[in-house]
């Protein structure tokens, strides 16, 4: 995989194989998504969804990960312990699409949720805030059906923009963020989830006025 961690001729064919799955998987989450997306705007006229992006960890972040768990660095530690692997990004406009979203997505059949954790209700010590939901969807081969774990987080354009820039800061400061920066980042996160709040009061408001000017 990396990191002094050599794979056998077997564990290579295992290797593929998994990393077979977890694309196909995310193939299959972006389908679904993107028929969620054109079905509630055709029928809602209204897309709740501002774009989505995909990403299969690398072999060195896998390794690297498992080694900050303390877990073993081979496909069986990888395969039980790690959810987020294979990741989709749902980006939405309000706060309220959030939920929203979340429900289309659990209320497939073939879908499973499997953990949720809500860092909107619960935001991290740094302010960040997001909805992340690790789920099984099949992978349907040739001669079975292979249920494969994603990670799914959900947020808005704000906490894109916050976390983003949050991770190119503390990436180019390898970890050694100095404390007035991780305040300021902080305080930064607070204005964004206070503009979140304001923004989706203007469109309830907005909403509001359509509907009473259409009854009239």
């Amino acid at each position: 995989m990396a990191e002094n961690y050599v794979l056998t001729g077997d564990e290579v064919k295992d290797w593929e194989s998994l990393m077979f799955l977890y694309s196909s998987a995310i193939k299959e989450i972006m389908t679904k998504i993107e028929i969620l997306k054109d079905e509630f705007e055709y029928t809602h006229h209204y897309n709740p969804i501002e774009h989505v992006s995909s990403r299969l960890k690398t072999p060195q972040s896998i390794v690297r990960k498992l080694k900050l768990q303390g877990y073993e660095t081979d496909i069986s530690s990888m395969q039980r312990y790690l959810n987020d692997i294979a990741g989709v990004r749902i980006v939405c406009s309000f706060t309220s699409d959030i939920y929203r979203i979340a429900d289309m997505i659990s209320g497939q059949a073939d879908i499973k949720t499997l953990l949720i954790k809500n860092y909107i209700a619960s935001p991290k010590a740094n302010g960040y805030k997001s909805y992340h939901m690790v789920v099984t969807v099949p992978v349907f081969l040739s001669d079975r059906a292979v249920e494969t774990k994603v990670e799914i987080q959900i947020r808005t354009i704000a906490m894109d923009f916050w976390a983003s820039l949050e991770h190119k800061i503390y990436y180019k400061l390898e970890g050694n963020c100095p404390d007035y920066i991780k305040e300021e980042l902080t305080e930064c996160a607070k204005m964004i989830s206070d503009l979140d709040d304001r923004m989706l009061k203007l469109n309830e408001a907005i909403l509001n006025l359509s509907e009473e000017e259409g009854g009239l």
